[in-house]
């Protein structure tokens, strides 16, 4: 049995609803209360600003019945008041409470309306409390003392620590502040109404708090939205409403570093990971590439901006790298320490030159390209003289610190790379995605240096036309036709589970189309593709528990980067299968896609099961529906080449689509599918040709 005087569990996210507008986030039970337990509270940057916010009429939390998202950074949540108003079965006494959410701030409005045949009277208390507490100390499970607030006679409560600083305000409130002696020390203070209602009348209740936090090192966006809000109707209904919840999600996820408010990015998730993250706010950007080029200009700047310029173990920098992740401070716990600029990342510099490449194909104007060629020169030079430590040619890692990160690609837990039987892998660790990442970066590489008359090209082609052999002679495992395996150990031996790593390899030029039959056959096959999407583990491997973070779990993206890349190389079969899989799981959790969730097979439970402390929204797992998108309908543009390759879904497995408000080198597109897979393209930009299949 575990101590939980020296074991803290990590706080569980599922049954929580989220409130967003980046960097600010309130997290709430179903019926609204934020209550002084676990990860509930209002989040701003990294910090909690409000541990507690319930509400009370005489005394007593009213009833919850419903609650519906209705916008970015806005939910309504419905309750009653059965012990006022007339005694009969009916609640004669109901409360809506509208929460919104604003960077650094959250306003609520609660409405109380009667429908009694008597007056009522009532007094409405909001009782409030602030810890302070950081969200590495949450997430860890552990908790802040609250600190002591200070009530002035405008009906408003203050907390102060250090240059941060939260004030609440009730409109037409008295407010009162609690002795922290006393005896319920998580109250900091109370916001008070008293209100009368006659038959039939309605009163109006107004508060709001505001955080002022200079020190924090993420800020909302001061430019309009990056991208085009399309129009997307779709025989299947469940796509339509996936698009529509993952763009008003993907809005509330937009930030900016706090120096420079013009340049976006997508958080990776609420609420652990809110802040720039590479791999994640790489990938969410390239999913959304079919709605325009503007997030992933900014996004490659931002990057570019922080880009590494000389080797430092204790941080993972290295000349030409692109970090990992963006703190206000160190961060972790247990063993964990990062430091506030961590760039312990495998894959964040080879997808920086993948986005580069294909936000140039959509269409990125050249004078937004030819600035950032310097950052693509020096993330090339990381591959070629700092990803490959031992020189046997594979892009590899290790924490060489003793508190970093244990793995550095996308599964990043410290027991993802597991062989067959279960046992775990050692480090120095190296990828099967990857080297089909550095492969494709190759290529991507080259493409942009010669097209831009840059030297090199030569060099980049025959780094991945090598690395093509190398990868067949040394991951290629089992009898028979065999699969790619997940990695190679430290003593170079392959970690022969199958895993949805290898999907990754699809279309990257590390494969021969035999190789890619082969791995779009396996993870077409029950064990891999039996859930509600991807497993990241076959269900065949030692290692494999549904409720593994990445050993046996279904990740969105990781699942709508497999459909993209089996569509893209014409296995549309199981691409079309993962995608019922996804919007079956999209149906399950209200169309909000959680950052992973419980690879259960589809035959043996009714809907998915979430993985509990998964975050939702999560980025790359809003951004899934978009891809999802881009595979049905099959637009691939090469505008620098001139032509369109229109290659939908064979069949329509996913019904008719139409999708308005694509675009194409700044032009809206519209693309339409019929229902027996007939595509047709419209408003591209002159000078393109529409390409065979």
């Amino acid at each position: 049995m575990l101590d939980q005087a020296t074991h803290r569990l990590q706080p569980l996210l599922h049954d929580l609803v989220s409130t967003v507008l980046a960097p600010t986030t309130a997290l709430s039970g179903a019926d609204g209360q934020i209550r002084a337990a676990g990860v509930q509270g209002l989040f701003h940057a990294d910090a909690r600003a409000l541990s507690q916010v319930t509400l009370a009429v005489d005394g007593r939390e009213p009833e919850a019945v419903g609650h519906a998202d209705q916008a970015a950074g806005r939910t309504r949540f419905v309750s009653v008041v059965r012990w006022l108003g007339d005694r009969i079965a009916d609640p004669t006494v109901r409360v809506d409470r509208t929460r919104e959410v604003a960077p650094g701030r959250m306003a609520e409005l609660i409405e109380i309306a009667s429908t009694a045949t008597h007056p009522v009277s009532a007094t409405v208390t909001l009782d409030l409390s602030c810890d302070f507490a950081s969200i590495d100390l949450v997430k860890s499970g552990g908790t802040a003392a609250p600190a002591p607030a200070s009530a002035a006679g405008d009906g408003s409560l203050e907390w102060r620590s250090g240059r941060v600083r939260v004030r609440a305000t009730g409109e037409n409130a008295t407010a009162e502040a609690h002795d922290p002696a006393a005896a319920s020390p998580a109250v900091g203070g109370r916001l008070r109404w008293e209100i009368s209602l006659a038959p039939g009348e309605r009163v109006t209740l107004r508060w709001s708090v505001v955080i002022e936090d200079p020190g924090a090192v993420v800020t909302a966006p001061s430019k309009p939205l990056e991208w085009s809000v399309p129009q997307v109707t779709a025989d299947d209904a469940r796509l339509v409403r996936l698009a529509a919840r993952s763009l008003e999600d993907l809005r509330s996820l937009r930030l900016a570093e706090s120096g420079e408010p013009e340049e976006t990015f997508l958080g990776a998730g609420v609420p652990w990971f809110l802040t720039l993250f590479g791999r994640d706010s790489l990938w969410a950007a390239r999913m959304l590439l079919p709605l325009g080029t503007d997030l992933a200009a900014s996004t490659l700047r931002v990057l570019a901006r922080r880009q590494g310029t000389h080797v430092d173990p204790a941080s993972g920098e290295a000349p030409g790298k692109i970090m990992h992740e963006l703190r206000r401070h160190e961060h972790g716990h247990r063993r964990l320490r990062l430091p506030a600029a961590y760039y312990g990342t495998i894959d964040a510099t080879p997808l920086w030159i993948g986005l580069l490449h294909d936000a140039w194909r959509w269409g990125m104007p050249a004078a937004q390209i030819e600035p950032l060629l310097p950052a693509l020169e020096a993330a090339l030079g990381w591959l070629g003289d700092h990803a490959d430590p031992d020189g046997d040619g594979f892009l590899e890692y290790i924490d060489s610190t003793g508190h970093g990160l244990a793995n550095q690609g996308w599964k990043d837990s410290g027991d993802a790379v597991r062989f067959r039987d279960g046992r775990q892998a050692e480090p120095p660790i190296a990828l099967a995605e990857v080297q089909g990442y550095a492969c494709a970066a190759a290529h991507q590489g080259a493409a942009l240096l010669a097209a831009f008359g840059r030297e090199g090209a030569g060099r980049w082609l025959d780094y991945a036309g090598t690395m093509a052999g190398r990868f067949r002679d040394h991951f290629w495992v089992g009898a028979g036709n065999g699969y790619p395996a997940l990695a190679l150990d430290r003593d170079k031996q392959p970690v022969d589970s199958l895993t949805s790593n290898i999907g990754h390899l699809l279309g990257t030029g590390l494969l021969s189309q035999g190789e890619e039959a082969r791995v779009a056959e396996l993870l077409g096959a029950p064990a891999m593709s039996g859930g509600f999407g991807l497993r990241t583990m076959s269900a065949d491997d030692g290692a494999f528990s549904p409720l593994s973070y990445h050993c046996g779990s279904v990740w969105s993206h990781d699942t709508a980067i497999v459909i993209a890349g089996l569509a893209r190389t014409g296995h549309h079969r199981p691409a079309a299968e993962l995608a019922q899989g996804l919007l079956a799981a999209a149906e399950g959790f209200d169309y909000r896609l959680p950052e992973l969730h419980a690879g259960d097979s589809r035959d043996t439970v009714g809907r998915p099961v979430a993985y509990p402390a998964a975050c939702r929204p999560q980025a790359w797992s809003a951004a899934a529906a978009l891809t999802l998108l881009h595979a049905a309908v099959g637009l691939y543009p090469d505008v620098p080449g001139g032509k369109v390759l229109l290659r939908p879904l064979a069949g329509a497995p996913l019904g008719a689509v139409t999708v308005r408000g694509l675009r194409v080198a700044g032009a809206e597109v519209t693309v339409s599918i019929d229902r027996s897979g007939r595509a047709e393209a419209t408003g591209l930009p002159p000078g393109l040709v529409i390409d065979g299949p």
